[in-house]
């Protein structure tokens, strides 16, 4: 299904919707709705790309993808019948779920460079980004749908019934897939516990 159709077809808006009213005024010429759909929205969609990938450089490309696919859909975009939200969440996570599965030959977690020794808390900011490395790697290693679901869940925080809208499935495929993609998350990091701080518990 196109981005287009899935902005059509996503779910009933809230009674008010800002970001949707101004990505129709975008649509209908207002060039400070852009501006403001921008200061709005992409800080979100990076955060998302961020905590997905572990990786800015990465993130920023993907938060850029996102808003030119919502400057594409949003002359068919039906104010009342869809919302902007659940539709960026839905878009980021699928672009992130790509990249995850292509990148099978992720970096080594002993190449991610070291913080300049006089960073404070170097070491700790070290395994941040070691568990954040590794988090993602194991994500890529999943069914797409079981990492959108996951994700969405443990990074974003979502509630099932938000995911099931973003996902576009039911609750219950929504628990299934996330307690399905959390137990090969486990097994995945398994014997990597002590490597990356975590105790036994």
């Amino acid at each position: 299904m196109t981005d287009k159709l899935r902005a059509m077809d996503a779910e009933p808006s809230p009674p008010h919707d800002p970001d949707g009213a101004l990505l129709v005024a975008y649509a209908n010429g207002d060039a400070g709705a852009a501006r403001e759909l921008v200061a709005r929205l992409a800080p979100r969609v990076l955060g998302q790309a961020m905590r997905m990938l572990g990786d800015r450089a990465e993130a920023e490309d993907v938060t850029q993808e996102v808003l030119l696919r919502l400057w594409r859909v949003a002359p068919d975009w039906r104010q009342g019948e869809a919302r902007v939200g659940t539709w960026l969440f839905r878009v980021t996570a699928n672009l992130c779920t790509d990249r995850l599965r292509k990148r099978r030959r992720s970096v080594a977690i002993e190449d991610v460079p070291e913080p300049p020794d006089s960073a404070p808390s170097a070491g700790d900011r070290m395994q941040g980004e070691a568990r954040l490395h590794a988090l993602s790697e194991a994500l890529g290693q999943l069914p797409e749908r079981q990492a959108q679901a996951v994700a969405l869940r443990h990074l974003e925080g979502l509630s099932n019934p938000e995911i099931a809208m973003v996902m576009e499935v039911g609750v219950e495929a929504v628990e299934s897939l996330t307690a399905r993609g959390k137990r090969a998350l486990a097994a995945l990091l398994k014997g990597r516990k002590a490597e990356l701080g975590y105790g036994d518990d």
